[in-house]
């Protein structure tokens, strides 16, 4: 779901003082307060819609006498030329907010766009595509809705949000000479009873230990399809698998096809391309 009102609209405040921290001398000089104007946003290419509730808020947030018209709701498909938002009011404010809104909805699409190509690659297979924390600092909450939007699901929202034992943790740790077993075990032992246990493993040696500890969950880490074939075998149903590492659209078939549970992608979030969509503003007649 979308962030609280509350939290969204310190974000775009955020996002417009930085555009508009010393206002904007173009509009300003140009432009009359009181010229009336339309304005279309709309997509300029194929994808997933993501953000348009943001975008709107975005102009109601510069100019509240703006009248915004959301044509389609979040999720929903868009072709070259489909209408997203029609609006009407003050053309200087549409001017205005224009880039920071058109800026939400071409990242968040991208975010959508992207995950729903994934979740496709893997349709009718028991598994599910999930994103990761390598997101942009500052719009994490609206990456993960965008990869809802999109069909996948998400990862830990935040540090606090479940245990996950990497591999600069198992370095810190196996430094002073413990298991892997004995450091999982440790984790479970601590850990609240909402909480589930992860480790990241890259091999089946890894594998077997980390069962051994109570592990809930096991990050395969950039194994070879083969090897993750091995690891379901070898886990059994015993904790849950997730692949992770390297996984492209090329792949993600294959990797969903060795039986695993989750398949997250950093790629989702972290260097998406943004979706074509552009803002049109003419004089109302």
């Amino acid at each position: 779901m979308l962030p609280l009102l509350s939290d969204l609209q310190a974000l775009i405040d955020r996002a417009l003082q930085e555009d508009l921290a010393i206002g904007d001398p173009t509009t300003d000089g140009l432009v009359p307060p009181d010229l009336p104007g339309r304005g279309l946003v709309f997509a300029k290419g194929g994808g997933v819609l993501c953000g348009a509730p943001v975008a709107a808020m975005v102009f109601q947030r510069v100019d509240p006498s703006l009248r915004v018209e959301q044509v389609l709701h979040d999720g929903d498909r868009l072709e070259r030329d489909t209408a997203i938002l029609r609006l009407r009011g003050p053309a200087a404010s549409m001017l205005k907010a224009e880039r920071v809104a058109v800026n939400f909805l071409q990242h968040l699409s991208g975010v959508a766009t992207e995950t729903a190509r994934y979740v496709e690659r893997v349709q009718g297979l028991p598994v599910r595509v999930v994103d990761t924390r390598k997101t942009v600092p500052g719009i994490r909450a609206l990456q993960k809705y965008a990869v809802h939007v999109g069909g996948g699901g998400n990862h830990r929202k935040n540090l606090g949000d479940g245990i996950l034992i990497k591999d600069n943790h198992l370095a810190v740790l196996r430094a002073s000479g413990r298991p892997l077993r004995e450091i999982v075990r440790q984790a479970v032992a601590t850990a609240s009873h909402t909480i589930k246990v992860e480790v990241e493993v890259t091999t089946l040696d890894e594998v077997r230990e980390a069962l051994e500890g109570g592990a809930h969950v096991l990050l395969l880490d950039n194994m070879s399809v083969e090897q993750m074939r091995q690891a379901v075998a070898l886990v059994n149903k015993r904790a849950a698998l997730e692949a992770s590492g390297g996984i492209t659209l090329e792949t993600v078939r294959a990797v969903a096809e060795t039986g695993v549970d989750l398949i997250s992608v950093g790629a989702l979030t972290h260097s998406v391309k943004a979706l074509d969509i552009s803002m049109d503003v003419e004089l109302e007649r």
